[in-house]
């Protein structure tokens, strides 16, 4: 518009300095620049820019030829008006960009300050007339309501014409949204049970919609950025690179889209995802029961980790003998026929499921009778600072299979912790049993618990065998008990207490001699004199010898 206007005042100037159109008509011009001049005259006076009617140019006689140096000046001014003409018809199309499929959408288009007669056009994609309207009044909106479809997706401008100039406005892309509808969730494996350590993808798919947004819930509460780990987004998809037991339960998604703060939203339904653990390595143990004169032997399998169901199978001696199916549970039972004293073989079990195939270590189905020596060992155990607290007594069997231990205390039998009477008094009681009864624990130790302790064992799958008995062992807890380092400390003491009586005695009696000594050498020494004054007139040797005793004789005093 700036432009336009621009335009506008410098051809105004051009006319007022140049003179009137009229006054250049009344010239003498030869025929073919009358023509021209009349074509700009008529031209100017349909844009309304001349304040006098155009006249009739073949009615004038042009007598002054000086008009001939302004031509280029009309002509000039001619196309500079055409130019700002043509400017000012700049139509403006206004319309939403986004629109939801069903309800109607309005365009507008309007060229302002442009003469009337106007006629709009809303055109599509450059080719395709939508609607015409017109306006004649001048400064009016044309209107273009349609309904959005699918097909309404495009791009629109409106084209609009005035005294023979046709413009084009800007363009609007319209994008049509449909809303979500029959959303769902579908899950990558299918159907949506994943083991531990692997890759699962939920995908929230809908059968129609477009322009869409997604939010994921799990149990029911959404899946934010905050909680999102270790989920990722990815389009519609929910992804899970290493799931975890703990990502197990019921997953949801919502397809949502938004136009002017209108949001339409389509809701899936709960998935439930399973999320399997892996089988641990079996186990086997062999057990045995009496029936009548016959035994019976159980063989159970099982598996502390994993998710059921889970197939089970008994192996004997590398072979399939039976099977079971653990729906519930990670356990399976199987029947076996055993003899006492008779090898029946090596069993072993294996699991197996979709992806895994285990075998337990083996175990040999034999039944030997208890019997041989039976005896028990006494072990006290102390605390960090050396009480002694608890001691743990231990019944060992040289020969059974399956023996079942007894203890007694001073010839009184000694209930089971699992099995205790509640109508007796115990007679111990802080004890405890450990390795199926094979250890006997004194939690607690006080004159109470001294006295002789035995243990017998007999076959556990019959009550009515003989029992092995040990020999008893004594187990002595006074009223004083002091700790290692108590009796370390009093030992240390009374041992330097008695170096330091030795040493004083010791020193005491050296002392002592060392005063008789001192006492005793003048003597000796004028009795030696003398004698050796009597004898002067001996020789040089007695008188060393002599010498020598005496100095002997010195030395052993001193000592």
């Amino acid at each position: 518009m700036f432009f336009s206007n621009l335009i506008k005042i410098f051809v105004h100037i051009l006319v007022i300095f140049a003179f009137d159109i009229t006054e250049i008509l009344k010239m003498k011009l030869t025929a073919q620049y009358v023509i021209c001049l009349q074509h700009m005259c008529n031209t100017l006076a349909s844009l309304g820019k001349l304040k006098k009617p155009c006249p009739k140019v073949h009615e004038r006689v042009m007598e002054k030829r000086q008009a001939l140096y302004f031509l280029p000046v009309l002509a000039v001014a001619s196309f500079l008006i055409k130019i700002s003409g043509s400017s000012s018809l700049r139509p403006v199309l206004t319309g939403p960009d986004l629109a939801f499929s069903g309800p109607r959408v309005v365009f507008r288009c309007v060229a302002p300050n442009v003469s009337p007669p106007v006629i709009y056009e809303l055109i599509k994609d450059g080719r395709v007339r939508i609607g015409r309207d017109r306006d004649f009044h001048g400064g009016q909106v044309a209107l273009f309501p349609i309904k959005v479809t699918a097909a309404s997706e495009g791009s629109y401008h409106c084209r609009a014409t005035a005294g023979g100039t046709r413009e084009i406005s800007n363009s609007i892309k319209l994008r049509v949204v449909t809303p979500p509808s029959y959303t769902r969730v579908t899950s990558e494996p299918f159907p949506p049970v994943a083991y531990e350590g692997s890759r699962m993808a939920l995908s929230c798919d809908v059968e129609m919609g477009s322009h869409l947004s997604y939010s994921w819930f799990f149990n029911r509460k959404e899946i934010t950025s905050s909680t999102s780990l270790p989920f990722h987004f990815v389009g519609n998809k929910l992804l899970v690179e290493r799931v975890t037991p703990e990502y197990a339960g019921n997953y949801s998604c919502s397809a949502w889209t938004s136009v002017n703060e209108i949001k339409r939203i389509s809701s899936s339904t709960e998935v439930q995802v399973t999320i399997k653990v892996y089988v641990s390595k079996p186990e086997i143990s062999f057990s045995v029961h009496k029936e009548g004169t016959g035994y019976h032997g159980n063989v159970t399998c099982w598996s502390t980790r994993g998710s059921p169901p889970v197939n089970f199978y008994l192996l004997l001696d590398g072979k399939e003998v039976d099977s079971a199916t653990a729906a519930q549970t990670l356990a399976a039972w199987f029947l076996v026929v055993v003899v006492p004293e008779l090898d029946m073989g090596e069993a072993r079990c294996r699991v197996k499921t979709e992806n895994q195939d285990l075998t337990s270590e083996p175990v040999n189905l034999e039944v030997v009778p208890v019997g041989g020596n039976v005896k028990v060992e006494v072990e006290y155990l102390y605390t960090a600072d050396s009480k002694l607290t608890t001691a743990r007594l231990s019944c060992h069997v040289s020969r059974g299979t399956f023996p079942y231990i007894s203890w007694l205390f001073n010839d009184s039998v000694l209930p089971s912790e699992s099995h205790p009477d509640s109508h007796i008094q115990p007679i111990l009681p802080h004890i405890a049993f450990a390795d199926r009864r094979r250890s006997l624990v004194l939690t607690k130790l006080s004159p109470e618990e001294s006295g002789y302790y035995r243990c017998r064992a007999r076959d556990n799958y019959d009550d009515a065998g003989p029992w092995v008995e040990s020999a008893a062992e004594l187990v002595q807890v006074t009223g004083f008990c002091m700790n290692i380092t108590e009796a370390v400390t009093i030992t240390f003491c009374c041992f330097v207490l008695l170096i330091l009586v030795v040493g004083s005695a010791c020193v005491y009696k050296m002392f002592e001699n060392k005063q008789a000594h001192t006492n005793s050498v003048p003597a000796n020494s004028d009795a030696l004199q003398s004698e050796l004054t009597h004898q002067s007139g001996g020789n040089t040797a007695d008188t060393t010898a002599t010498d020598c005793d005496v100095q002997n004789q010195i030395t052993e005093v001193t000592v």
